[in-house]
């Protein structure tokens, strides 16, 4: 079943198009946005899983956007990807300091998406149970 343009996809679109550039950039030139230099294969390695990882829950949030069957593993994914992400890097603040503020900014995104995917996800249930 094909849904789209509906507002309970919001989170899964907005993470899309935030998460399949940035997957590019972490394969092919993280530099560009980072401070990093990678130097040897294992280092490009590394970066070329992220941006594998990334791609994987981009498209299992693009399956979920247009078809509704997937949207709950899609809604759900969503939620741990960005917590996971924030509680990282909150855990890289504490033991190792602040970091640029491209990551800062990106850690209080991560949350807020984060937030937003669990309001969707309880909205969605609520909706359920009134039907």
């Amino acid at each position: 079943m094909i849904a789209y343009c509906t507002s309970k996809n919001a989170p899964l679109i907005i993470a899309t198009i935030i998460v399949l550039p940035v997957a590019f950039i972490y394969g092919f030139q993280p530099n560009l946005c980072f401070d990093v230099a990678l130097q040897s294969t294992d280092e490009n390695n590394i970066f070329k899983a992220i941006m594998g990882l990334y791609l994987a829950f981009a498209s299992l949030w693009l399956l979920g956007i247009i078809n509704s069957k997937y949207w709950q593993a899609a809604i759900a994914s969503n939620i741990f990807f960005m917590f996971g992400l924030a509680f990282g890097r909150i855990f890289s603040v504490i033991s190792d300091g602040i970091p640029s503020t491209i990551f800062v900014l990106g850690t209080f995104g991560e949350l807020v998406l984060g937030f937003y995917a669990m309001y969707v996800l309880k909205k969605s249930y609520k909706h359920l149970k009134a039907s």
